[in-house]
């Protein structure tokens, strides 16, 4: 299974995912909770999945965290503890 890849990021995507923290409003505490996450090296399934934070949800497919999402959004796929 892959880890989450935290270096390198398409530029595109990088820039979207920037957009989303600002259009979602992700607090610093939640930045942090973010940041810190992958430092754990959790695996990921290959196929699209979610991990549910306190206020926001991650989505990813592979390796990949693809969006965010706010806690009314329904997220697709995985979900990883």
């Amino acid at each position: 299974m892959p880890k989450v890849q935290r270096d390198d990021l398409p530029r595109a995507l990088f820039q979207h995912l920037l957009d989303r923290v600002a259009g979602r409003g992700l607090t610093v505490d939640e930045l942090f909770q973010l940041l810190t996450w992958p430092e754990k090296n959790p695996e990921v399934p290959v196929e699209p999945w979610f991990k549910r934070f306190n206020k926001f949800t991650v989505c990813g497919e592979g390796a990949l965290i693809k969006t965010f999402l706010t806690p009314k959004q329904t997220a697709i796929g995985i979900e990883l503890e």
